[in-house]
């Protein structure tokens, strides 16, 4: 019979929370693929400067509040925090598994290099939110209107 410790289930367990963010960040990602490209996404730095001009609450043109507008939504999809999530389990397979190997060792620097993936997991969390929270100033922007 196998004898499994406390951190075996949890190697386990986040095996298979491993293996359901990866199914998300795959149908995430399909999505993402499927759809046209915005007009506005396919120019270099084009996210960071629509983004930045939300924030400060400066007047866009209209294919720059679309584009804002996609932006948002699809940081504000639930299958989007999968990514970070699987990022997050990811390392803590790693620091569980490593500590089910050691069976009451003393762990070693090496254990916890899972850590790494978990704050970096936790940094694009809040880059996340922080796009997602700019919903509400999308609703107060104003248009410019091109003139001819």
């Amino acid at each position: 019979m196998v004898d499994i410790d406390l951190f075996g289930y949890l190697t386990i367990l986040a095996a298979l929370l491993e293996l359901a963010f990866a199914a998300c960040v795959f149908v995430y990602v399909r999505r993402l693929e499927d759809r046209s490209p915005a007009p506005l996404g396919e120019k270099v730095g084009a996210h960071k400067a629509v983004l930045a001009k939300l924030r400060k609450r400066e007047s866009m043109s209209q294919t720059e509040v679309d584009y804002a507008m996609e932006l948002i939504s699809d940081t504000r999809s639930w299958l989007a925090y999968s990514i970070p999530a699987a990022l997050f389990t990811m390392g803590c397979f790693y620091v569980v598994g490593c500590l089910e190997e050691l069976h009451g060792a003393t762990p070693s620097v090496r254990t916890f290099i899972g850590v790494i993936p978990m704050l970096t997991s936790t940094n694009l969390t809040t880059q996340l939110l922080r796009v997602a929270r700019l919903k509400g100033c999308l609703e107060e922007v104003s248009l410019t209107v091109p003139t001819a």
